[in-house]
């Protein structure tokens, strides 16, 4: 083994070991608080009345938090077909680009936490907390598709058209595959974005009193003081995301590791 592998293999180790020790370092600090300054569980919960709660009441957070995972990958799965199609759309008609794409940016810009109360006013629950996953995950993979589009080489296109490549296949060989890797990072961001957006319409229906999300439980638990439970909660939910993340990362990994020189590991 040469330095260059044993330098790899160094890095690759501290990239595991040091957050994990990061996340030890910071719970024993967070028990060695609550015990130091004695904190009752319905202010600041210790770690082991977190892992507790999480067990105990696993079946009622489990439930939940499958509820929440169905609306963030259905709001995921339209971001996808929705943003994937409208750039296809606006790559083939500039005309289209120009008189939508503005009103996706403003879609994009406006809070969806002042949406999603209005949403749930004027359409069923479901549909309202589905839109507000579909609305905050749509922009980037439009965003991101169309960048790869219009950043494919213009002198391969050209290729294409003088060998009497139609549009549609210059976009199906050409510019689909030379677009992937953008539009993979904008799926991946989409992805905590769709779950970000379900969690925030879950909440506002909580406020409500309807709803049975992980973000509801966590409402919940607020209103009923029920601290550890809100904890749990949240820990489901960061698990959640960071699961989401690294699938994503994975399934793009998986895509381009062949040809793309993002993912080609190399030697030395």
């Amino acid at each position: 083994m040469n330095a260059a592998d044993r330098a790899s293999r160094t890095e690759r180790r501290l990239r595991l070991v040091l957050p994990i020790a990061a996340l030890v370092l910071g719970i024993a600090i967070w028990h060695r608080v609550v015990q130091a300054y004695d904190i009752p569980s319905y202010v600041l919960p210790g770690p082991a009345l977190v892992a507790q709660t999480l067990v105990s009441d696993w079946a009622l957070l489990f439930d939940s938090l499958r509820v929440t995972l169905v609306i963030t990958f259905e709001g995921l799965l339209l971001a996808v077909v929705s943003g994937v199609g409208l750039a296809v759309l606006f790559n083939l008609s500039r005309i289209l680009e120009y008189a939508l794409y503005p009103y996706a940016v403003i879609l994009q810009v406006t809070p969806v936490l002042a949406v999603a109360p209005l949403l749930l006013i004027y359409l069923p629950q479901d549909a309202a907390v589905l839109a507000c996953a579909w609305i905050v995950a749509f922009f980037p993979v439009l965003a991101n598709t169309t960048l790869g589009f219009n950043s494919v080489d213009h002198n391969l296109a050209d290729l294409y058209r003088l060998y009497g490549a139609s549009r549609g296949q210059v976009m199906l060989y050409l510019k689909l595959p030379a677009a992937l890797p953008q539009m993979l990072g904008g799926i991946r961001i989409a992805g905590g974005l769709s779950l970000i957006g379900a969690v925030v319409a879950e909440l506002a229906a909580g406020s409500a009193g309807a709803g049975s999300g992980l973000a509801y439980r966590i409402a919940e638990s607020g209103y009923r003081l029920n601290i550890p439970r809100m904890f749990a909660a949240l820990i489901l939910l960061s698990i959640t995301g960071i699961v989401i993340f690294f699938a994503l990362s994975a399934l793009s990994h998986l895509l381009l590791r062949r040809w793309h020189e993002s993912a080609v590991r190399r030697d030395g």
